[in-house]
C-alpha cells in the first residue's frame, strides 16, 4: 500500500479493550512507510502503555494537557496530520466529537485540525445500538467524518453483536483507500444496488437475497476516486456512503425510471443491483387468503435496466454484474454480448458466497480480455474494480487529466 508512504497519520487511542489492536495498526502503518504520532486519552492508559506506542513510532506519545509543553503542541499536531484516525473510538469519544467538546487533548486536536477525521468505533453492542450513539454517529457522518465499522461478533463482555473494532489490516486498508489517487476526477458515476421487490399482493412480494454490500462498496470506492456518485438502491439495511447521493426504490420499474433520469451526463454506469427478473402479471389488490390460493402464478418479465441503458444513443460506459451458480465464464461472456455492455463482473453465488457475505471474488470479462479479482473483502474488491476499469479505459473517465492534457498540447 505505497500510497501510505510518508503520509502523516495522527492516531487517537481511547479507553477500550480494543486498544491492543491499535498497536498492531501502528506496526502495519510504519511497515508501509507512514509517519505516525499517537495521542492517548487518560482512559486509554488504563488498557495499554504509552511506552508501547513510543517504541513502535519512535515519537513522543501525548496523553495529557501536561504533555503539551509549549502550550501549542496540540496546534502543531493538528496542523501536522494528513489524516486523524481515532481507534478505538468509544461511545464517550464519539459524543465528545459530535458536540464539539475540547476538554481533553485529543478532542482539542480534532477540533483544531482541518485534516479529514476518521473513527473506528468499539463498544458494547447495546451501547452501539443506543439512540444517543446512533444520533452522534449520524451527526459526525453529516460533517464528513468517515466511520469504519464496527464489526459484528463476540465481544469481550461475552455478548454478541455489532461493536467490535475492525481488525488492524482492515483499518490499514481504509487509510490507504483514503489516499487513493483521483482516478475518476470529474466523472459522474451512477450505480444500482441491492434487490428489487415485485408485489404479489399488499403484503407479499417476489425478491432475492441481495444485501447491496458490493454495490455500496463500489459507490464508496468511486467517490474516493474523485467521482460524483449517485446510487439508485433497492431496500437494504445500509447507510449511504459519505458524499454519495442516494435514491431509494422498490420495484424494477421504479429503479429503471430513476436510472434513466440520471443518464444525461453520466460517464460510468455500474449495475450491481439484483433486479428481480419476473413480476406477477396481475398482483392482487387485497391480501391473498390461504383458502383462495391458486397454485399457478402468471409472471411477466421485468424490463432489463442494463440492456436499456446500453442501448441509449449517447450511453455511458456500462458495467454489469452476473451472479451465477455454474459456468461462470461462459455465462459472463454471453451476458456481455447479449446486453451490449463494456465489462461484466461475474461472481458465484450460493453456499455462502456472494449474497449477504462480506467478501467475494470476481471474474472480469471485457472485449479481448478477462482477469480474476481473487477472494477478498468487498470493500477492497470495489477499489480493485475501479482501478481495473480506469486502467483499461483511462481516456474515458478522468476529465481533469484529459482537460489538462488537451490544454498542454493545445498551447
Amino acid at each position: 500500500m505505497n500510497n501510505l508512504y510518508q503520509k502523516q497519520i495522527l492516531l487517537g487511542v481511547c479507553g477500550g479493550i480494543a486498544a491492543y489492536k491499535t498497536a498492531e495498526l501502528v506496526r502495519l502503518l510504519r511497515a508501509d512507510g507512514a509517519l505516525v504520532r499517537v495521542v492517548m486519552t487518560a482512559a486509554a492508559a488504563e488498557f495499554i502503555g504509552a511506552r508501547t506506542f513510543r517504541a513502535l513510532t519512535g515519537e513522543t506519545v501525548f496523553c495529557r494537557w501536561s504533555d503539551d509543553r509549549t502550550g501549542m503542541d496540540h496546534i502543531e499536531l493538528a496542523r501536522w496530520a494528513d489524516r486523524i484516525l481515532i481507534a478505538p473510538a468509544t461511545a464517550d469519544s464519539l459524543a465528545r466529537l459530535a458536540h464539539g467538546r475540547a476538554d481533553d487533548l485529543l478532542a482539542a486536536i480534532c477540533l483544531a485540525s482541518e485534516a479529514p477525521l476518521m473513527v473506528a468505533p468499539a463498544m458494547n453492542q447495546a451501547m452501539w445500538r443506543h439512540a444517543a450513539t446512533r444520533a452522534n454517529v449520524e451527526l459526525l457522518r453529516g460533517r464528513g467524518v468517515q466511520v469504519f465499522g464496527p464489526a459484528d461478533g463476540e465481544q469481550a463482555c461475552g455478548e454478541v453483536g455489532p461493536g467490535r473494532m475492525l481488525q488492524a489490516q482492515d483499518l490499514l486498508q481504509a487509510l490507504a483507500d483514503a489516499f487513493s489517487s483521483a482516478r475518476l476526477a470529474g466523472a459522474k458515476v451512477v450505480l444500482t444496488a441491492g434487490p428489487t421487490r415485485e408485489p404479489l399482493d399488499p403484503v407479499r412480494f417476489l425478491s432475492n437475497r441481495s444485501s447491496g454490500k458490493m454495490g455500496y462498496a463500489i459507490a464508496r470506492a468511486a467517490r474516493e476516486a474523485g467521482a460524483s456518485v449517485e446510487i439508485v438502491s433497492g431496500p437494504v439495511l445500509l447507510d449511504a456512503p459519505v458524499g454519495v447521493q442516494r435514491v431509494m426504490v422498490e420495484s424494477g420499474e421504479e429503479m429503471l425510471a430513476a436510472v434513466l433520469e440520471r443518464m444525461s451526463d453520466c460517464d460510468l454506469f455500474i449495475a450491481t443491483a439484483a433486479v428481480t427478473d419476473y413480476r406477477p402479471a396481475r398482483p392482487a389488490q387485497q391480501k391473498i387468503k390461504k383458502q383462495a390460493v391458486d397454485t399457478s402464478l402468471p409472471l411477466e418479465p421485468v424490463t432489463d435496466i442494463l440492456a436499456t441503458v446500453a442501448a441509449l444513443d449517447h450511453r455511458p460506459f456500462c458495467v454489469g454484474f452476473a451472479a451465477e451458480t455454474e459456468q461462470l465464464e461462459q455465462y459472463a461472456q454471453k451476458k456481455r454480448l447479449c446486453k451490449g455492455v463494456d465489462l461484466i463482473a461475474a461472481n458465484r453465488v450460493g453456499n455462502g458466497q456472494g449474497f449477504e457475505s462480506d467478501d467475494n471474488e470476481l471474474l472480469l470479462v471485457w472485449e479481448g480480455g478477462s482477469c480474476w479479482l481473487r477472494k477478498d473483502a468487498k470493500t477492497r474488491l470495489a477499489h480493485q474494480l475501479i482501478e481495473k476499469i480506469t486502467s483499461l479505459y483511462p481516456q474515458r473517465f478522468n476529465k481533469q487529466i484529459s482537460s489538462e492534457h488537451h490544454a498542454k498540447h493545445s498551447a
